[in-house]
């Protein structure tokens, strides 16, 4: 038997195409006693870092074992242009290219590859990836070649008839790859007459076989066989079938889908001899590419981009004539006062890790720029002169950022802040995560909280005693970050910066649904086997597909059930579930690099999510891994709250004309915590959970330290211990220390141990352990890695007893921190996102209307969000109110009576220019007086008809006396007063434009009857407010549903929302919801029966009910849209022991019927004191000329003499008006019940 390596595999990374997973592979390579092999997905290098970290650790156990080691080869199947990468004319055959096998023989052949690959997605992505030969002849050094599949050049070209052509093609590869050109003969008959597959390649290979063999005779070109490999075993065919159908959007059963041989499996050494024992050398020839394939490593140390550091401070050279090579030596091998220096051949060790002398004379020079700027920080936060402590800080972070060689990183991020905080106006976070327990990066301005105020550690970031990337993690305003990361493309270089790329997989539920969909298995029945998988499965079980099954009755039914598309399903979700389906952009990763990165890793190219209809550099390895291959990644994150913030500030000097510095406000402000202690944190960052809610009123935190606690406990988990944090706040003299010296790390946390930095600072005071140790513990407590844990333990327990505590003593304290210190929380992230959280309280407790409405214009897309925020307005008794070309600013903004108005640009049909045109007037020359002023006045390039229109449906125009209506009310020669308007504008401004510019002209010139105003015909009040949410997406001015409120509030029990959870309403007795018809679907099944499907909305959200056969024929009548409706029904199971529910109606009635009849009295109950005349005037005015068939009566409580008198409101029956309910709501001493 000849050996032999597969050389054409493709994984699947080779997206819905490739299904096998790379650990697989190998393992299955190495037990058939394969010496390597190679991946080669199309047009990528996706899974390559996978590939190599697998090996490598395979490697070690082999190693141990005395085996040889395994070798991957590192490769492509990559796609050559017919012409030129650049040419892109799909009718020319450009959307196509000729598939090669492309093999990195050396570390050389790898860095070639990845500019192969990378210039093909950069420069010649046309429908897919493409190089061509120009750039095979630039990059071809250390680089095999294989012919490839029958799509390659040569076999493609033999199969067209084209010998000459093929000729010509395996000369020029000979030519330029030499030996290591190979032809690739490929064999996949189907012998199999049951299988359904593709038989018809089998005699195309064979044909192009024949010729790439008589090739071989003559040009003296070796020949190998390969697979093609695309799915794991024989077995996993079918599911890779599927893979197919996913990729195509085609069903099983259809007869023109693409089908593969299905013998495309990673066959053994033994199932590859078997098929070409008749061409030996074909076999062993891969073993001489593998013997020619050289060992190396792509991982890399950190390649720092060069910082430019300004002239005027000096220059590398001036460092390297003032420093020698043993003074650097001297200085990275002592500590941070020169002391405890290292001997000298692990000192120069030291300096070879850093990348040699070259490499650490720019990272002294660097150092000593990033010294400058911390101190002249230093002096601006602490005062000059710097303290003590201070200095003792910044030496020993500046000398361990020095000695790791670090400083350009510190640098580059302190640069590109500083450029969004003071050169673009982008809004910058406090600081995120670990970062903010550095001091020098307080003193750069990364951070803007004190990490020596608030105790917070630089080893949680930095450890000194191992060497890991710093990760610096900066928040900006949602709008900001995309300039922030141009503008550090265009200081950097555009091919020096990427984003990172991110591997989309199946996940368990959508490998059931992907699969359902090709097996054309039910969408009700795919939807329940999605159902029946639990969100999290018992004993802390991996969440997959078959322990799912494990624990899942209805999907071991499935697993066995009757119908063959369902036990498809479940056969091959499980063998695809976690196969790579799509690629996307990290949220936050960036890489900057000191060289272009296709110099380092291969470069694909996605959609630039911050910049629409651009396409950015995107690296072809993950985030896990990107590091190890040396790229420094930095994450730039898009912080929501921070552009809502900004847009506050922006309303407040709108509105007030004050400025607002969020970076200065005091920390003690009592307004702020009062609303804190109230609870009111609806629109507030972080604290604005119900639950959270509940906690600040018992909690009543006086102090920012509180926020931070609270912040850090509320979790899962850790949430357990917030009664306890509360009761010893309330309650001083519960606060106790096991040791009294504790009380320092402590007392701010009330004797709880809430963070991982009071772990970290409590071992070194009790035990001594050192800043590295001390990092350690926190990291092995947090992650539950109980060896290293155990192994700490002796020494915290001898150097704790050393400084005098209790052997039994420390037992507790360390016993507590292992429950407790996997939930402990970082101090640092906390801090920073609680000053976030507090900036948002403090413009709601000092700007409540202004926060509002900034919060309004940030979400305004979401209608439920903007919902929310309506109603906290009205419970802080701010009036949302619509928009008006007098009041309106382009976003929402705030009234001089403090009255939230909606955004002009917000309205549907406007656009921002027309808003910005219509606001910029207004605040040049005044409020519009008339509709005829406004028509005047305004810029007709900006604000043409259709915002005419939008303002006029909308209530845009609403202060001006006349109805909505009347703008489309017709003259009498039948034009709309709205074309009238527009028109005269037009003409008064282009005769004024003309009298301005006659000889004899001037204003008074101008003398243009205005149109009459029709009256047209009045809308109903329904009809107003649908067309006013048609333009505004909500109702504003009133809600159609409101006369209707006390039926919705006190008869019906079921919210619309909640109608698709049918088996929560099986369990009530009878369903009763009311509601207005928004959309009706009327079709047909496919049986030919009739049904509809109409939409429901109420206050709280709208949900779908469907109506079948006669159940619709009789209620359709009544379910017109604009209808306000009730209904009660009750969910029913569609069949015994079934998990599916129907929702039957019983009965459908008008709600004005249901408030007639149904509703027979109403009683106020109200408190004497807080009777009088007001009230009493007040409610005659609501309930006059309201007739109806409800009586009114009052309950007046008599506190003081303990009475109750009911009285009655004599002869009068009413219709219950809704501002009746909106009084009695509005005030605290009055409430209402119905009959």
């Amino acid at each position: 038997m000849e050996d032999f390596v597969h050389l054409h595999v493709h994984t699947h990374y080779s997206i819905l195409d490739g299904q096998s997973k790379i650990s697989h592979l190998v393992d299955k390579a190495v037990e058939n006693g394969m010496k390597g092999m190679a991946i080669t997905d199309h047009g990528v290098m996706y899974g390559i870092k996978e590939f190599t970290d697998y090996c490598n650790n395979i490697n070690k156990q082999r190693k141990k074992e005395g085996l040889n080691p395994f070798k991957p080869i590192i490769g492509c199947e990559m796609y050559v242009a017919h012409h030129h990468k650049e040419d892109k004319v799909k009718e020319n055959g450009d959307n196509s290219g000729y598939h090669l096998i492309v093999l990195a023989k050396n570390y050389q052949g790898y860095k070639n590859l990845i500019k192969l690959v990378s210039r093909s997605w950069v420069d010649g992505y046309y429908y897919r990836p493409r190089t061509d030969r120009y750039d095979l002849e630039a990059y071809h050094e250390g680089l095999i070649v294989c012919s490839a599949c029958i799509a390659g050049e040569v076999p493609s070209k033999v199969l067209k008839g084209d010998i000459k052509g093929a000729r010509e093609a395996c000369q020029w590869y000979h030519n330029l790859f030499g030996d290591d050109y190979y032809l690739e003969l490929q064999r996949h008959e189907v012998k199999d007459p049951s299988i359904l597959a593709n038989r018809d390649t089998f005699p195309l290979q064979q044909k192009a076989n024949k010729e790439l063999i008589q090739f071989a005779k003559e040009y003296g070109i070796k020949l190998v066989c390969t697979n093609d490999c695309h799915f794991e075993d024989k077995e996993t065919a079918e599911a890779h079938d599927h893979l197919l159908c996913l990729a195509t959007g085609k069903d099983l059963d259809d007869p023109n889908r693409l089908r593969y041989t299905k013998q495309e499996w990673f066959k053994t050494r033994e199932e590859m001899n078997d098929i070409f024992s008749d061409i030996p050398e074909a076999l062993s020839n891969t073993l001489e590419i593998l013997n020619k394939v050289e060992v190396y490593s792509i991982e890399h140390g950190p390649i720092m981009p060069n910082f430019p550091i300004p002239e005027s401070f000096g220059t590398e050279a001036d460092i390297r004539r003032n420093f020698s090579q043993e003074d650097l030596l001297k200085e990275f091998s002592s500590d941070e006062n020169g002391e405890k220096t290292l001997p000298r051949d692990e000192g120069m060790k030291k300096i070879e890790a850093l990348g040699g002398w070259d490499k650490v004379y720019r990272i002294k020079f660097e150092a000593e720029y990033l010294s400058k700027l911390a101190y002249d920080g230093a002096k601006t936060h602490y005062g000059n002169p710097i303290p003590e402590n201070v200095r003792e800080h910044i030496n020993f972070e500046l000398h361990v950022m020095k000695t790791m060689g670090f400083p350009g990183y510190f640098l580059i991020v302190q640069d590109f802040i500083n450029a969004a905080r003071n050169d673009l106006g982008v809004m910058v976070g406090p600081g995120r995560g670990s970062a903010a327990g550095s001091v020098v990066a307080y003193c750069l301005g990364i951070t803007k909280i004190d990490p020596l105020k608030y105790d917070l550690l630089f080893e949680r970031f930095l450890n000194p005693d191992r060497v890991n990337l710093p990760d610096i993690d900066t928040d900006f305003d949602d709008d900001g970050r995309g300039k922030v990361l141009r503008w550090v493309m265009d200081k950097y270089g555009h091919e020096n910066c990427a984003h990172i790329i991110t591997y989309a997989s199946m996940a368990t539920k959508n490998s059931i649904k992907d699969v359902a969909r090709v097996e054309k298995l039910p969408l009700e029945r795919s939807n329940f086997l999605c159902k029946a998988i639990p969100d999290r499965l018992p004993d802390g079980m991996k969440m997959n597909l078959t322990n799912a099954i494990k624990c899942t009755p209805e999907l071991r039914e499935a697993e066995s059930s009757a119908d063959l598309r369902e036990r498809n399903t479940i056969k091959y979700a499980r063998m695809l579930e976690g196969t790579i389906r799509g690629t996307g952009i990290h949220a936050c990763g960036f890489i900057i690099c000191r060289d272009p990165i296709s110099d380092w890793v291969p470069v694909s190219t996605a959609d630039d999510p911050d910049f629409p209809g651009l396409k950015t550099a995107v690296t072809q390895y993950d985030g896990h891994v990107i590091e190890s291959t040396g790229l420094i990644k930095m994450d730039f994150l898009g912080l929501k709250t921070l552009s809502e913030l900004k847009e506050a500030v922006k309303v407040v000097k709108q509105t007030t004309g004050k400025e607002v510095d969020l970076d200065n406000i005091p920390i003690d402000d009592e307004l702020t915590y009062q609303l804190y202690q109230e609870g009111r944190t609806i629109g507030t960052f972080q604290f604005e959970s119900a639950g959270m809610q509940k906690y600040l009123r018992e909690l009543h935190p006086t102090v920012f330290e509180d926020l931070i606690a609270m912040n850090a406990l509320y979790r899962p988990g850790p949430m357990d211990y917030i009664p306890d944090f509360i009761k010893r706040k309330n309650d001083p003299s519960l606060v106790t220390y096991d040791i009294p010296c504790m009380e320092k790390y402590l007392k701010d946390t009330y004797g709880i141990t809430v963070y991982q930095e009071q772990v970290m600072l409590l071992s070194r005071q009790l035990a001594s352990f050192t800043r590295g140790e001390s990092d350690a513990l926190r990291k092995a407590m947090g992650k539950k890695k109980k060896a290293i844990v155990d192994a700490m333990k002796p020494k915290f327990l001898k150097q704790g007893e050393a400084n005098g505590h209790s052997p039994k003593i420390l037992e507790k304290i360390w016993g507590d921190w292992e429950k407790f210190a996997s939930y402990a929380f970082n101090k640092s992230h906390a801090t920073c996102y609680s000053w976030v959280a507090y900036q948002t309280a403090y413009m709601k407790a000092h700007y409540p209307a202004e926060y509002m409405a900034a919060l309004m214009t940030r979400r305004f897309s979401q209608i439920t969000e903007i919902t929310k925020l309506m109603e906290e307005c009205k419970s802080m008794g701010i009036s949302t109110l619509g928009p008006d070309v007098n009041e309106s600013y382009s976003r929402f903004g705030v009234n001089e009576k403090g009255e939230i108005r909606f955004g002009l640009s917000a309205i549907k049909g406007m656009g921002e220019s027309a808003a910005a045109a219509i606001v910029s007037e207004r605040e040049k020359k005044g409020p519009y007086k008339t509709i005829f002023d406004f028509a005047e006045r305004v810029d007709f390039c900006a604000v043409n008809r259709k915002a005419f229109e939008s303002l006029a449906l909308s209530g845009g125009f609403d202060g001006f006396g006349i109805r909505r209506e009347q703008y489309f009310g017709a003259n009498t020669k039948g034009e709309l007063f709205l074309d009238t308007l527009v028109k005269y504008g037009q003409l008064y401004q282009a005769e004024q434009a003309e009298a301005q510019n006659s000889l004899f002209g001037g204003e008074d010139a101008v003398d243009i009857a205005t149109p009459p105003v029709p009256e047209g015909t009045e809308w109903s009040t329904i009809e107003k407010l649908n067309r006013e949410r048609d333009l505004v997406g909500i109702y504003l001015s009133a809600h159609p549903l409101d006369d209707y409120r006390i039926v919705l509030n006190n008869i019906c029990n079921t919210h619309c929302s909640e109608i698709d959870d049918k088996e929560a309403l099986s369990k009530k007795e009878e369903i009763v919801m009311g509601g207005i018809v928004t959309a009706v679907k009327s079709k047909f099944t496919k049986t030919g029966k009739p049904c509809g499907f109409v939409t429901i909305e109420d206050f709280e959200g709208s949900g779908e009910l469907a109506f079948f056969g006669e159940d619709w024929g009789r209620w359709r009548g009544m379910l017109s849209e604009g209808c306000a409706v009730f209904i009660t029904g009750k969910c029913v199971q569609r069949y015994r022991d079934s998990n599916y529910y129907d929702f039957k109606v019983s009965d459908i009635q008008y709600l004005q019927t249901v408030k007639d009849e149904r509703i027979e009295k109403i009683t106020i109950d109200v408190d004497s004191e807080a009777l009088d005349e007001t009230i009493v005037n007040d409610i005659n005015t609501i309930v006059a000329d309201k007739p109806g068939k409800a009586a009114l009566f009052f309950q007046v409580h008599d506190r003081k003499n303990h009475n109750i008198v009911l009285l009655r409101a004599k002869d009068l029956l009413i219709t219950i008006p809704n501002k009746l309910i909106e009084l009695v709501e509005s005030n605290p001493d009055m409430n209402y019940h119905i009959n």
